[in-house]
């Protein structure tokens, strides 16, 4: 018999081969589709994927398999997590960066070295997400297991920079001098740090230069009161607390300054002569109005306000115009015992102030005004106790 192929065999091949000159390969590249299937081989992705799943990607599990095998040591485990969390930064992915260099500093490698690019590292990718103390502490890190690492200087300089501690920059950027005399971007941090601390500095001698001001401000205003005896609403919790004259003077700046308006910028003040200004308030309860005069100097009398509120240009709520000056009562209310005393129009707000039975209330002196002979005046008036002033 002649050797060869057995007789048969050759035709069945030709058979298998002629199905395929019939058949189109679905599966193949086309125009339209070879960047996306191209994407899908790991040599050529230009991004990993988000999550991996080993039934859609199992290449990539393969692989991944491959490079963190735990038989490795954990050196070269180490390596891996670094080198992945530097494709991380690269791709400004700085959360998972900072996984992949957390999980090389788990393995707890002998390499000092390689320890210390990994806490430098992690440093960067923190700093970049503002995290600057977590920085702060690898970089920290990073210097224990190799002071000198430039990198780790650099860094920890921007994170003490980004925090303020001014000195602290200073500090570091001498010491990296010291490693590399002649290195640029230390030498340009040095001079930022240097230029902000002078700035904070004399910011905060202004601010202290303001704050003594203010008190001194404030002592004179407390003393100018205190010589006019007048008195300051205090709650029972306040009054009751046995003080020294330090603490008294903190009692008092708290309900001086707890006005209605007091947030505005519109709380009492002395002026350059000496003169006390207040901000008080006209009650007008028939109609349920005020008025709110914000600097009412001491020796002007209620009289001369009343005159200018109720002129020419009468409010809107006095549709029937009977709010006229000279028509007008005046009271305060004792805010101990519910008193009604009534006030001479004629009167100065300070001798009001300075009534034996006159408080002010949260910094604000306040004022009843009645229309004389009103129905309103004599039911708002009936049950209560009349003192004149």
């Amino acid at each position: 018999m002649a050797s060869g192929t057995p007789p048969g065999e050759d035709d069945g091949m030709d058979a298998f081969i002629e199905q395929f000159k019939k058949q189109k390969y679905k599966a193949g590249f086309n125009e339209d589709n070879w960047e996306e299937e191209f994407d899908k081989i790991p040599i050529f992705m230009k991004k990993a994927p988000e999550e991996l799943d080993p039934l859609e990607h199992p290449e990539l599990a393969c692989i991944q398999t491959i490079l963190y095998d735990e038989d490795q040591s954990p050196e070269e485990l180490a390596k891996t997590y670094k080198n992945e969390g530097n494709h991380y930064f690269k791709e400004k992915n700085y959360k998972k960066a900072i996984i992949s260099y957390t999980e090389g500093l788990k393995r707890k490698c002998s390499d000092s070295e390689l320890n210390a690019i990994l806490h430098t590292n992690r440093a960067a990718a923190q700093f970049y997400l503002g995290n600057n103390r977590s920085a702060l502490n690898d970089v920290i890190a990073a210097r224990k297991l190799k002071p000198n690492h430039l990198k780790a200087i650099i860094r920890g300089v921007l994170c003490h920079i980004e925090l303020k501690n001014y000195s602290k920059a200073i500090a570091w950027c001498d010491e990296g001098l010291q490693v590399e005399p002649k290195e640029k971007q230390l030498i340009e941090l040095r001079a930022k740090a240097d230029k902000q601390k002078r700035v904070e500095e004399r910011n905060l001698r202004k601010e202290k230069l303001k704050e003594k001001k203010e008190r001194v401000q404030t002592e004179a205003l407390l003393n100018a009161i205190k010589e006019r005896k007048i008195k300051l609403f205090q709650p029972q919790e306040l009054s009751s607390q046995n003080s020294d004259d330090e603490e008294d003077d903190r009692v008092l700046k708290a309900l001086l300054f707890d006005g209605i308006n007091s947030e505005n910028g519109i709380v009492v003040h002395l002026d350059e002569n000496g003169n006390l200004n207040w901000p008080v308030l006209f009650l007008y309860p028939e109609y349920e109005q005020m008025d709110f005069i914000s600097a009412f100097h001491e020796n002007t009398r209620f009289i001369d306000h009343l005159s200018v509120i109720f002129g020419e240009n009468v409010p809107p709520w006095d549709a029937e115009k009977k709010y006229e000056p000279n028509n007008l009562e005046l009271y305060f209310e004792d805010e101990q015992g519910g008193d009604l005393f009534q006030v001479d129009p004629m009167c100065t707000l300070q001798q009001v102030l300075s009534h034996a039975r006159y408080v002010v209330k949260a910094g604000n002196p306040r004022i009843i005004i009645l229309v004389r002979g009103s129905s309103f005046s004599r039911d708002f008036l009936s049950g209560k106790k009349l003192q004149v002033n």
